[in-house]
């Protein structure tokens, strides 16, 4: 059983072959006329109490863990009331034509949400919590991959894409779902030319490696290789209007702790950045140094600078690959990357000086994944003690800078306790999606919060499932959320990477 066929069941109720109907025999969904209020605030989950959500959005399916036999949910405003009941498992799954006549009638305004329990045969009435809608839809689809929190064997690992204005989910690509040496790859770094699918790449690793890329429907997979550049290619940022990629070209390695409740540390031991010509299939370095260690580029929205994120490490100056990859293992926390950027002439393809945008190293920090709202003012980027690979870092926070009045700032009520890491913006840049691990610290999900015209982020909400108990079920971690308006066109993507 592949690993969207058992995304599905999870959705369905259908778990490894074994049928298990969730809510094969609900109540009816009556509000009740007698109920007792009781100063006890209902447990939800997932917590959707009190958010910003999109006029858009699927509906917002919640399982009440509060004691009861049955419950209702009623959700009122704009005129509108949606209705839903559940047994003992507590499953309130909310009709979507209802759901979504209702928030297209609530736009910019409130919801209202009343929860019900019935206890030995009386019903009591939970205190009521507010749901807003935006004025402003995020992007329809959502595409990310599904992997193991950490794994040794390319296998069971695949990219989807979510249509989040309901629940079906498309498979991208997906890998083998049993092991064959001969056959077994890694896919990753999905990465699309402006929220659009008509052009976009990824990589695929190990047996049938390449670059993988897309462009209005033709498949082609290519390798990105040349005596000049450190490695392959790796993270991608593709210009906003021309056919031009910059990559990060990182050695990378990964370690284990044995007792760290950060779990994995994955690090650098050298990284530059790398420009690739699509359309003529040429690579050349835009940086190239033993001592600095570049990643993690973006292009600002008028494709005229390049912001990413770079760590001097004196201690690399003039040694080899091997050399560097011991040192590293010694001095791992005392590596912190700052915020950087550099302009760019498309006419000539000149890069200008690198300069600081956020000196992260002397605030005791360091930066990871710079994203650049669509308007150009926001610079989004995570901060953690130490290191690049944030998405294991507990202390990781969402941060901007407001490029326009210089403020730094931490996204306060989008950040969690947990990692929040791997984010990206909606092209209107009202919405941002985040890989966060606050639900049990082991899985990455994709929590989605508003960003408001003041630059504020605002209380974030896990993806919305059809049960919310898939994403209990599931054991996946969902990585590098992008959100898209159109969806990918997946003919071709498997003969294109068996083709060596």
């Amino acid at each position: 059983m592949n690993i969207h066929h058992i995304y599905k069941c999870v959705a369905t109720g259908l778990v490894m072959g074994c049928m298990v109907m969730f809510n094969a025999c609900k109540p009816t969904a009556v509000v009740p006329t007698e109920a007792t209020s009781v100063n006890e605030t209902a447990k939800i989950y997932p917590d959707y109490r009190d958010i910003v959500v999109p006029p858009n959005i699927a509906p917002l399916n919640v399982q009440v863990k509060s004691a009861g036999d049955e419950y209702v949910g009623c959700i009122e405003g704009a005129e509108h009331q949606v209705l839903a009941a559940a047994g003992k498992d507590g499953v309130l799954q909310f009709d979507s034509l209802e759901w979504k006549q209702m928030l297209a009638a609530a736009r910019g305004k409130d919801l209202d949400v009343t929860l019900y329990a019935k206890r030995e045969g009386e019903w009591v009435k939970f205190p009521s919590y507010k749901i807003s809608v935006a004025q402003e839809d995020i992007d329809r689809y959502l595409s990310y991959r599904l992997i193991e929190p950490s794994y040794e064997l390319y296998r069971q690992m695949g990219l989807y894409q979510r249509d989040l204005q309901g629940f079906d989910v498309q498979t991208v690509y997906e890998n083998n779902d049993k092991y064959d040496d001969k056959d077994n790859h890694c896919v990753n770094c999905h990465n699309y030319q402006n929220y659009s699918t008509k052009r976009m790449l990824f990589h695929v690793r190990a047996k049938h490696g390449g670059t993988v890329f897309i462009e209005n429907g033709k498949v082609e997979k290519r390798t990105i290789k040349s005596d000049s550049i450190l490695a392959g290619a790796t993270y991608p940022t593709w210009h906003p209007t021309q056919n031009w990629v910059v990559f990060s070209s990182n050695q990378t390695g990964q370690a284990f702790h044995i007792r760290n409740h950060q779990k994995i540390e994955v690090v650098d031991y050298g990284s530059d950045l790398v420009f690739y010509d699509v359309d003529k299939g040429e690579v050349s370095n835009i940086l190239k140094t033993d001592a600095d260690m570049e990643t993690f580029p973006c292009w600002a929205p008028d494709g005229r600078k390049l912001y990413y994120t770079s760590a001097h490490v004196e201690a690399f100056a003039g040694k080899n690959d091997s050399v560097r990859r011991e040192i590293i293992t010694h001095i791992y926390k005392d590596v912190r990357y700052n915020v950087m950027s550099m302009t760019f002439d498309p006419a000539t393809r000149q890069f200008g000086t690198p300069q600081v945008e956020v000196d992260c190293a002397a605030m005791g920090k360091s930066a990871a994944v710079t994203r650049v709202s669509p308007d150009g003012r926001y610079l989004l980027f995570t901060m953690a003690d130490y290191g690049q690979f944030h998405i294991w870092h507990k202390v990781a926070d969402l941060y901007v800078k407001d490029l326009q009045t210089g403020k730094i700032y931490p996204l306060t009520a989008t950040n969690s306790k947990d990692a929040d890491s791997y984010h990206t913006w909606s092209s209107n840049g009202r919405w941002i999606v985040v890989a966060s691990r606050r639900d049990d610290g082991s899985y990455t999900r994709p929590y989605i919060a508003y960003f408001d015209r003041n630059g504020q982020g605002h209380k974030a909400f896990l993806l919305p499932q059809l049960n919310p108990v898939q994403n209990i079920l599931l054991p996946k971690s969902y990585n590098v959320p992008e959100l898209t308006k159109d969806a990918v066109n997946t003919k071709g993507i498997k003969e294109a990477i068996y083709k060596d």
